[in-house]
């Protein structure tokens, strides 16, 4: 874990702190649909942050720290038959905010960010349509997407596959507040 705040805080401490807006408790779900079962998540634990004058975005998220499922054999399956937990740690996005935004300006805005999105120990660059409402020197971050496990290399045995949907969910809300 300790292993995991450095990196983040190394990813991070490369925003200039003039324009610099963190957080460490944003809110991040997923939903897995399949024929036969529900299953839902969520993590209070996504950090990250924005630096407003490179327009550079860098979040994480500690995949044991989701909880919910259908009950705890269902979380172990998660974390240690698909997600691998004990190998790949953590997900990540780290990119930048390709429209122009005045972060001195309150208001809402939709913007793209463009990165490199990291689960499972893959890669994958992505374009994530993503809110941001500034109000008062706060960011608050709202974005929907999906994941195809098949582009990370999560792979979902025949037995279960009407109980796992090949494509999640993914909801991100984050609050973020500048450090100057």
């Amino acid at each position: 874990m300790q292993k995991i705040i450095l990196v983040l805080v190394i990813i991070l401490s490369k925003f200039s702190i003039a324009q610099a807006y963190l957080c460490k408790d944003g809110y991040t779900a997923f939903t897995s649909e399949a024929p036969l079962e529900l299953i839902k998540a969520q993590t209070n634990k996504t950090s990250g942050g924005i630096d407003a004058t490179t327009k550079s975005v860098a979040f994480s998220i500690v995949i044991e720290s989701f909880n919910g499922f259908n009950g705890g054999l269902q979380k172990e399956h998660f974390l240690e038959n698909y997600m691998e937990s004990d190998k790949y740690k953590v997900a990540t996005f780290k990119g930048k905010i390709i429209e122009d935004i005045d972060f001195k300006k309150n208001g809402v805005y939709t913007v793209r960010a463009k990165g490199t999105f990291n689960i499972h120990g893959v890669e994958k660059e992505k374009i994530i349509k993503t809110k941001i409402t500034i109000k008062d020197k706060e960011l608050l971050i709202e974005t929907s997407f999906e994941v195809p496990l098949e582009d990370h290399n999560i792979k979902i045995p025949k037995v279960v596959n009407q109980k796992i949907a090949s494509i999640i969910k993914v909801d991100v809300k984050v609050n973020l507040k500048s450090k100057a």
